[in-house]
């Protein structure tokens, strides 16, 4: 999810930063101007370093304005298809619960969250399984899998990402520390008691 790219791009310094430092404006308007945006290839942008100008600027005639060319590296997140993430359940809506994914936030659809009917009651932010009584609630920390993703390059918060729990090893952390181990481990200690039984008798 998170990488390390390195970009080119070009950024404008306006006429009234000419009296900074060059280097402490230009440093100033990269992180301005792309921390927090999206670019289809390498996901939103989370952070920016190590700031470099390639050649001189650029005054264009009638601007006032110089164009200058950097070179830096963008701490990037990029959610794909099908990877499992780990998420914190931020709101219950009615349709669904919305949740932090890394600096993003998904949606899992009230259908996608367990195989069972549930129940949503968003005023007091919790769902709950109509026939195993699991409850969802904010402030629970989920595993789920991205099946969906749609990037808004222009907006960062109009991106929409959907995740599912109706897989195996998925669902709430409390979930997945359930009885299912138990039970396995009781089959296990079963087994070994009649092996021991059957020594016996011999």
């Amino acid at each position: 999810m998170y990488t390390l790219v390195k970009l080119n791009d070009t950024v404008r310094v306006p006429p009234e930063r000419f009296g900074e430092d060059l280097n402490d404006a230009i440093n100033n308007i990269v992180q301005k101007t792309f921390e927090g945006t999206i670019r289809k290839k390498h996901g939103l942008i989370v952070a920016v370093d190590s700031i470099n100008t390639l050649g001189d600027g650029i005054v264009i005639h009638g601007d006032g304005g110089m164009y200058q060319k950097v070179e830096f590296e963008a701490l990037t997140f990029n959610p794909t298809l099908q990877e499992m993430t780990d998420a914190l359940i931020c709101e219950i809506v009615e349709f669904g619960a919305f949740c932090h994914i890394g600096p993003l936030d998904a949606l899992i659809h009230m259908s996608q969250i367990m195989n069972d009917y549930v129940n949503v009651d968003a005023e007091n932010e919790r769902i709950v399984g109509k026939e195993n009584k699991k409850v969802l609630k904010v402030g629970d920390h989920v595993r789920a899998r991205i099946v969906a993703i749609s990037l808004n390059e222009l907006s960062a918060r109009e991106s929409k990402i959907g995740l599912t729990m109706r897989q195996p090893a998925l669902g709430a952390h409390e979930w997945l520390k359930e009885p299912k181990d138990e039970k396995k481990d009781d089959k296990k200690d079963d087994k070994k008691k009649d092996k021991k039984k059957k020594k016996g008798k011999k």
